[in-house]
This record gives structure tokens, sequence and C-alpha cells, in this order.
């Protein structure tokens, strides 16, 4: 055992929750020392250097462990599990079945749901969304709005800071970007003379491109004909 549930409890969205309290020091920590919140005693791993801290929450059957840390406000609820020497921190929510591992970092306002998995040194962080069976893996980083969803894989060397690339949930042969759907041969053709009325600054345009060869090899590994 290395920490205890608090007196001190709260009710957060219909859920009470408990401070935890070291016990014996470990890692970083203190005996003594007060961290955050937890539903139940499960949600954090008595071995490794797994920790909650600040007013960061863990609740449901979510767990952390390893020498995994979830701290600032975050929120881990659900199924979710942070492990490895994965840090949740900030603002940010993981939730549903999605799991956040290895060195992976997810801050900010991020969200990170459903079946979705961060991994390896990625980051994922701002305001940005990744959710359905997306994986966010290597040394990539999702940031500001952008939001990876359904199936789809950002990796290593891909960075993501669009106000709103996707690819449809519904049809693997699309791609949407702001509020136009084309297939990748409509992109190919129309997405540079959009890119540049809508006035992409280059860096814009540098990024559109990366993000429409990462839909396409996307497409191609899971569609075969599709989207060529």
């Amino acid at each position: 055992m290395k920490f205890k549930l608090t007196t001190e409890s709260k009710i957060f969205y219909g859920i009470k929750i408990f401070r935890i309290e070291a016990i014996i020091s470990f890692g970083d920590i203190k005996k003594g020392d007060k961290g955050g919140w937890i539903e139940k005693e499960s949600n954090i791993d008595h071995s490794g250097d797994a920790w909650v801290s600040g007013d960061a929450q863990v609740s449901g059957d979510a767990r952390v462990y390893g020498d995994a840390w979830v701290s600032g406000n975050a929120w881990v609820s659900g199924d979710a599990r942070v492990s490895g020497d994965a840090w949740v921190y900030g603002g940010a929510r993981v939730s549903g079945d999605a799991w956040v591992y290895g060195n992976a970092q997810v801050s900010g306002n991020a969200r990170v749901s459903g079946d979705a998995q961060v991994s390896g040194d990625a980051w994922v962080s701002g305001d940005a969304r990744v959710s359905g069976d997306a994986r966010v893996s290597g040394d990539a980083q999702v940031s500001g709005n952008a939001w990876v969803y359904g199936g789809a894989w950002v990796k290593s060397p891909l960075y993501l800071q669009g106000t709103s690339y996707s690819l449809t949930v519904s049809s693997y042969t699309t791609i949407t970007i702001g509020c136009h759907t084309k297939t990748y041969t409509e992109w190919k053709k129309d997405g540079i003379p959009l890119a540049k009325n809508n006035r992409f600054s280059p860096a814009q345009i540098k990024e559109y491109e990366l993000f429409l060869e990462l839909a396409h090899k996307w497409m191609l590994m899971y569609c075969k004909k599709e989207g060529k």
C-alpha cells in the first residue's frame, strides 16, 4: 500500500471522490503528501510510481498505473487507462476506453475518448480531440483545434495544428477539411486553389498537404482501392 483515501471528499458530477494521501515515500512523493482525487482505491495502482496530484480526478473504472501521472485539473474517467511514463495534465480529459501510455502527454483542454490510443512520445494538446479508434503515436503532435477520429492513425513526423482536419466516420473514401468534403483525387486537384482563396498562409498550405497525404495513406491501408 502506498496511499490511502482521506476523509476529505466532494461530489463531482454525481460521483463521490476522495482526496488521497501517501502513506509511504516513493518516487518524488513523500510520506504524508496529499494528492488529487479518486473515486476508489483501484483507480491508482499501488505498485510503481503512478500518482494523481493537484485537483486532478480519476473516477469510474479508470486506472493509472506504472509510473504515469495525472495532475492539474485533468480528469480520467470511464474505463480509460494511463500507464507507463505517460502524463495527463492541465484541463485534459481521457475517457471511455481510451489509453494513454508510453511517454505520451495529453495536456491543455485536449480530449482523448472512445477507443483512442495515444502512445510513444506523442503529444496531444490545446483543444485537440482524438476519438473513435484513432491512434496517435511516435513523435506525432496534435494540437490547436485539430480533430483526429474514426480509424485515423497519426504517426511521426506529422504535426497537426489545423482548425478542423478530419476523416469522415461513415465513409473511408472522403476527407473533410473545414466545411468541405471531397475525395482524395478532388482534394489534390482543387485543394491548393481553395486554400489560397481562403487566404491560407504558406505554413498552413504545407500543413494541409501533410494532412492530405496522411489521409491518403490511411485510406490505402484500410480500404485498398478506395481513395486512389
